[in-house]
């Protein structure tokens, strides 16, 4: 195989594993507006404007680090709420790593 197929065929390899991780990620954003009313929702991004849009949003603040935020609302409209309000990503807390917002005694009950 000479250089120009072996580059071809690094270029098709990547190609494949970018569309397989975008399409990922597509499918977990869209699946996060339909999450139901009072779950715990991941917002990634700085804290500053992500702890501004949670406000915004009527969120409450369960915890906050540097570029994760974690926030819940009784509100339906939460998700789409958040994203108007100017979060960059707004992912199902629970489902992205474990993160139910409770205490541990709370959440393995």
């Amino acid at each position: 195989m000479t250089t120009s197929g072996r580059l071809r065929a690094i270029g098709r390899i990547a190609g494949a594993i970018a569309l397989v991780v975008f399409g990922w990620l597509a499918v977990v954003i869209a699946l996060t507006f339909g999450s139901p009313s009072g779950k715990s929702m991941a917002i990634i991004g700085p804290s500053g404007p992500t702890l501004a849009a949670v406000a915004k949003a009527n969120g409450r603040i369960l915890t906050s680090s540097d570029y994760v935020t974690i926030a819940r609302s009784d509100d339906a409209g939460f998700v789409a709420e958040l994203y108007a309000a100017g979060a960059l990503l707004v992912l199902d807390a629970e489902q992205a790593g474990g993160c139910s917002g409770l205490p541990k005694k709370m959440a393995q009950l």
